[in-house]
């Protein structure tokens, strides 16, 4: 799995995770890729750097090192599955409106809750520039759901 920033026309800034490069240049032929904010399908990628290797030595070859591979990405997609229901579960979608009610709480207009939704770029330097913390997490497709 690899993950880029993606990045909209409009400036809005999105995680999208992805087999490989081939399969971002897939879904962007095909129109898939679209920006959750403002619904523009001008997307471009930024490659984000998620894990960085502690030594240069690779770990063993052959067959047990395909299945280790098969294994950490089956722990992986199961983590991150439990990760997105815990947050849908646990916090409220407040949508385009993540860095206002944010920057209320932060500031003690409004009583602390947590809560989940979307930024623009100037939004995410702004709540970085006031101190205020957040976690940009993925979110991901469920069979169910049509979306983009």
């Amino acid at each position: 799995m690899i993950v880029f920033d993606l990045e909209c026309i409009n400036g809005h800034i999105f995680e999208g995770w992805f087999d490989d490069r081939d399969d971002l240049n897939r879904q962007q032929e095909q129109g898939l890729l679209q920006c959750p904010v403002c619904d523009s399908f001008s997307v471009s990628p930024k490659l984000s750097a998620v894990a960085i290797r502690k030594s240069a030595t690779p770990g063993p070859a052959g067959p047990n090192r395909e299945m280790a591979s098969q294994a950490q990405l089956d722990a992986m997609a199961e983590f991150a599955e439990k990760m997105t229901e815990y947050v849908e579960n646990n916090y409220e979608d407040v949508g385009s409106s993540f860095a206002k009610e944010a920057l209320e709480m932060h500031y003690g207009a409004k009583e602390f809750k947590q809560i989940r939704g979307t930024t623009t770029q100037e939004e995410e330097k702004t709540l970085e520039k006031e101190g205020v913390p957040t976690v940009k997490i993925p979110v991901f497709k469920k069979d169910n759901e049509d979306l983009n």
